[in-house]
């Protein structure tokens, strides 16, 4: 039964207070009144959380934990975010660019995602192009603004509507196409079969979005699940070791796709760095299972 929201406005030093009068060991109070005011309680609260005692609606702290242990997982879940961004930057251009290229050169029509005739749902079609109009109605992007002003036709050519479109409509559109041939051929570039290409463009758009929008990431059970490959082109990992809703399943795909997008990557190096720099974090809370460099996709 909902009932009115009655929590105050606390200081950060009165949640100080709290905090240590719930165990949590804080031994420097005046950073941790910097780091309070400057980051905010409500979102370090997340990495306080693992370190309550069971039950955790008791709001008591393990004996011995620390101020300085939250803000290290809240550190390593920045740095894992910004590390998963950049990389999943590289898969997004190349999934955009694989898209449009593909399909112009396959259908011969530069303007083939504005075309009715090679999508089989209209509802949907209609759908991504209200979104598409929208796009280049608010548009700023300088080549859309010289295509708008030097030519006559409705709209440009696909791959300057890609720019604009999030990852999650580009997925609408691929998944909407009517011609099975141009979908197998595009996510047969990347190594994957096109049920499960469809689904990791969803999943990597979502991770993409907690990345931009610093949502607490590391140890966070995801509701979606991926549809899982029943063969792979590269080196994959065994799935059932692995809980589909953690963030481990989604770097590995991160990995499979740069062995297409960017086969001399580092990402492996700089993922065990972070790691290393980060002996505390509790791996198993991502999904890491026992030996998971052994598996055949860090080979």
């Amino acid at each position: 039964m909902k009932q009115p929201f009655t929590k105050v406005f606390y200081t950060s030093q009165q949640h100080i207070t709290l905090l240590k009068s719930r165990g949590l060991v804080i031994t420097d109070e005046r950073k941790a009144a910097d780091y309070l005011y400057n980051i905010g309680y409500f979102r370090l609260s997340a990495y306080f959380y693992p370190l309550l005692k069971l039950p955790k609606e008791q709001h008591q702290y393990k004996s011995g934990a620390t101020f300085i242990q939250a803000l290290d997982m809240y550190r390593f879940d920045r740095k894992l975010r910004l590390l998963l961004f950049n990389e999943i930057e590289k898969i997004e251009i190349a999934i955009r660019s694989c898209m449009t290229n593909a399909a112009s050169e396959y259908f011969n029509d530069l303007f083939w995602i504005t075309n009715p005739a090679y999508f089989y749902n209209m509802q949907n079609f209609q759908y991504t192009q209200d979104t598409i109009d929208a796009e280049l109605k608010k548009s700023k992007e300088d080549f859309i603004l010289h295509f708008q002003s030097a030519y006559t036709d409705s709209y440009p050519p696909a791959w300057m509507i890609a720019e604009i479109l999030p990852l999650g409509m580009l997925c609408r559109i691929y998944t909407n196409l009517k011609d099975n041939v141009i979908k197998k051929r595009i996510a047969q570039h990347f190594g994957l079969q096109v049920p499960v290409f469809s689904s990791w463009i969803v999943i990597l758009a979502g991770l993409r979005n907690m990345c931009c929008h610093h949502c607490r990431t590391w140890n966070r059970e995801l509701a979606v699940i991926t549809t899982e490959p029943r063969r792979t082109q590269f080196g994959w990992i065994n799935s059932s070791r692995t809980d589909k809703r953690r963030m481990y399943y989604r770097i590995c795909m991160i990995r499979y796709f740069l062995f297409t997008v960017s086969p001399g990557n580092t990402f492996e190096d700089k993922l065990k760095a972070l790691l290393a720099a980060y002996p505390n974090i509790d791996t198993r809370a991502m999904g890491f299972p026992v030996g998971w460099e052994n598996e055949d996709i860090w080979k």
